[in-house]
């Protein structure tokens, strides 16, 4: 009971910020926005043309992945868990809502598709990884760090980053060939 009780926490800070992602893509930013053409088809022809150099991708996914984790699983140590958490999860919800609203605009249906497949299977993974550090910043002290926390959210967080290097760049470009 008491883990549905912090996923509806969950809930309560990521679907605001989607709806506010959505609103400041479709009010504010809409023409600024579209201008930068991110899912144009010719963008995306060039990106199905390009070959993935795996040894610096990886190098660049684990700084853009690993430095955000560990600023949050630090900050879970702290007196401000539960306010990291919240800005984390409303961060997220605000993300999501801005990067499905231009994959609808450029791209209809097709970008919400798109969408899925360019945080498939990786995605899986590193919420997997967030959400052992969410659901423990909000259940503490009731709930303890232990060892199998620590060895779980590492490796969730080591395989989402392995597929995403070298799973999804394929899954893309399949999808692009397709459509």
């Amino acid at each position: 009971m008491k883990i549905l009780h912090a996923r509806k926490q969950i809930l309560v800070f990521f679907m605001p910020g989607f709806l506010l992602g959505i609103l400041y893509v479709n009010i504010f930013a809409k023409q600024t926005i579209t201008e930068t053409q991110i899912f144009s088809a010719y963008f995306l022809t060039q990106y199905a043309m390009t070959d993935v150099a795996q040894r610096e991708y990886l190098l660049y996914l684990i700084r853009v992945r690993i430095v955000p984790f560990v600023i949050a699983v630090a900050l879970t140590f702290t007196k401000v868990r539960k306010i990291s958490a919240a800005v984390i999860v409303l961060w997220t919800g605000f993300s999501s809502g801005i990067l499905l609203s231009l994959a609808v605009l450029d791209m209809r249906i097709k970008g919400i598709l798109f969408c899925i497949i360019g945080i498939f299977p990786h995605f899986l993974f590193y919420i997997a990884s967030y959400a052992v550090i969410l659901l423990y910043s909000w259940r503490y002290p009731r709930n303890q760090w232990n060892q199998q926390k620590s060895v779980f959210i590492v490796l969730m967080m080591a395989v989402g980053i392995m597929l995403e290097g070298y799973i999804s760049p394929k899954l893309i470009k399949i999808f692009l060939k397709v459509l």
